[in-house]
């Protein structure tokens, strides 16, 4: 009887071997897979606005609710349709412990998934303003109350909600290379992206979109502060959460004690 999922073992051995084959994309498949993820995290973040906002004058908290039940589909997306996503690519780290990839070819691949998952944000926070769509003024002041309150936080409160999110984020990703069906793969993104989202948690490239639309739509703020005060906090909180703490204990848990039995 075929299993339904990988062993946390098996999970491991398969994140290595992922990491490992995003390091022989070329620069043009990695640009234009990250752009792509920039894009459909986009699509989530813009679902979360519309419905928080229809929602809105019914209920606070389901709308909440519903808002975040939404916004997976981004991560969804990416997994399942192909794209490269900076925070998931922080899974990366466990093949480098394994010194299955190089320092230099970890680094090559998160600046050009960075560059590309900004770029496709910022593109489609550009296309979702030109659209007509945040004319309504209740849906752009949402849309500036929520960018509002992310430049307003402090550089260290958005360092330690950066690491949070990104330890669901990538626990989600983890489970989604268990699951061996879509539908398990589904429900493995679901349940803990809207965690975050729910949780209030800062996952750098969603505010990649939530930010710039905020700014087009006439959010107060300054491209710096944007970067200063939430994009750069939030993506080195990422980092830990992801790539040092997930990555870390389960290198550490799974990989590395069958290295020294082997021995």
């Amino acid at each position: 009887m075929d299993k339904k999922m990988l062993t946390p073992k098996e999970v491991a051995d398969a994140t290595i071997q992922v990491a490992e084959g995003k390091t022989r994309l070329n620069f043009m498949q990695s640009l234009l897979l990250s752009i792509f993820a920039g894009v459909f995290i986009g699509f989530g973040s813009h679902g979360f606005l519309t419905v928080t906002q229809t929602l809105g004058n019914i209920d606070v908290g389901l709308s909440k609710f519903m808002g975040a039940s939404v916004f997976p589909v981004g991560l969804m997306l990416v997994l399942m349709a192909g794209a490269e996503l900076f925070t998931g690519n922080n899974l990366m780290i466990m093949a480098l412990l394994d010194k299955k990839i190089s320092l230099a070819s970890l680094s090559k691949n998160w600046i050009i998934v960075y560059t590309g998952n900004f770029i496709g944000s910022i593109l489609l926070a550009y296309a979702i303003y030109k659209s007509g769509l945040y004319d309504g003024e209740s849906i752009s002041k949402l849309a500036i109350s929520v960018s509002e309150a992310k430049v307003s936080i402090s550089f260290y409160e958005a360092s330690i909600r950066g690491i949070l999110c990104n330890m669901i984020v990538t626990l989600s990703v983890w489970f989604a290379t268990a699951a061996k069906d879509v539908i398990g793969k589904i429900f493995a993104i679901w349940f803990p992206i809207m965690l975050f989202v729910l949780s209030g948690f800062e996952h750098s490239i969603a505010n990649m979109f939530f930010l710039p639309l905020g700014k087009l739509l006439g959010l107060d703020t300054s491209w710096l502060d944007i970067w200063v005060k939430n994009l750069i906090p939030v993506t080195i909180g990422n980092v830990i959460g992801g790539g040092i703490i997930i990555s870390g204990v389960y290198y550490l848990t799974y990989i590395l004690p069958h290295k020294t039995i082997k021995r």
